[in-house]
């Protein structure tokens, strides 16, 4: 089959295509045929060399999460999962590739009415976008600041505020980008702009910072007193270092990455309900651009660059 293989660290020329075996299941695994893999910054930043954060060294295959048909089960598996669409769960490893084995913990059937693209653009997003969504018990009539509003779970949580009844502003950069959160129903702010923060038209009840850095500081000075956050972004470089007295004594309930890193039974529990939302019509991923498998070098330039609005996939 063919893969992508990093097998140092450094910048998008580093992902290279090899020639690797067919995986072949093992006990409590599947075998997916990818028709579509999902793509997220961090694995820029991993590539990058952010690994060892990770637990991932080279050589690896990147990637957490694919869309498929089940071609092959291991031992212990129930047959009835094999021909049936599916994706391989964020957790699962090395879906950069046309094969890609998923332990079947992981494993999330899509139901009828959603097409395969589509279910791996929510593969990582709606999971983590769906589970903050939650834990912020977004309110109607609520101010809710997205920073990142324009980017793969951005656009997710934007149509889940709205969804919910808030007064959504969404920050993001570039026209193209203002114009798409414009269109999910928020109102635009560009981050880029010197004093941004006072368009944003006053405090705001809870931030989902998917940005971090010095705007997700700049952001949380916006925050009212026993608001809520969840800092769970670091596109900037960093995650946003806010200081936790300050909001312990303004009773702001604070959440991190830490946070987002669900459990398998939870991930098939989130995915499942983003997958039904988007099945019926509720929420929609926001598919901007498709690479070949074997242009994931030029799918990473173009995510470092920031050039994608919402979700960019590999199609093997």
């Amino acid at each position: 089959m063919r893969a992508i293989r990093v097998d140092g660290y450094g910048g998008p020329e580093v992902l290279a295509e090899v020639e690797l075996a067919d995986p072949v299941p093992a006990p409590g695994e599947v075998v997916l045929r990818a028709e579509a893999v999902d793509t997220i910054y961090v694995e820029t930043q991993i590539r990058g060399g952010w690994g060892e954060a990770f637990g991932i060294a080279p050589p690896y295959v990147p990637g957490g999460a694919a869309a498929g048909t089940v071609v092959a089960v291991g031992e212990g598996v129930a047959p009835g999962w094999l021909g049936r669409r599916a994706v391989a769960g964020p957790g699962t490893k090395g879906t950069y590739a046309e094969l890609v084995r998923v332990p079947v913990e992981l494993l999330v059937a899509v139901p009828d009415g959603l097409g395969l693209w589509e279910a791996a653009a929510l593969a990582h997003d709606g999971v983590t976008g769906t589970g903050i969504a939650e834990a912020a018990g977004i309110k109607p009539g609520e101010r809710v600041l997205i920073l990142g509003a324009a980017g793969g779970m951005g656009t997710l949580l934007v149509q889940l505020a709205v969804a919910a009844g808030a007064v959504v502003v969404g920050a993001a950069r570039g026209e193209r980008k203002l114009t798409l959160v414009r269109e999910l129903g928020a109102e635009p702010v560009d981050y880029t702009e010197p004093g941004w923060t006072e368009r944003v038209g006053g405090p705001v009840d809870v931030l989902l910072d998917g940005v971090g850095g010095e705007l997700g500081l700049a952001a949380f000075g916006l925050v009212r007193d026993g608001g809520r956050v969840s800092a769970h972004g670091a596109p900037s470089g960093g995650f946003t270092e806010l200081d936790l007295a300050e909001a312990e004594r303004r009773d702001i309930a604070v959440r991190g990455i830490a946070d987002v890193q669900f459990p398998p039974e939870e991930i098939v529990r989130l995915a499942g309900a983003a997958f039904a939302e988007a099945a019926a019509g509720r929420l929609r991923p926001v598919i901007a651009r498709t690479f070949a498998l074997t242009d994931a070098a030029a799918a990473h330039r173009a995510i470092e660059a920031r050039e994608i609005p919402g979700k960019a996939l590999l199609i093997p």
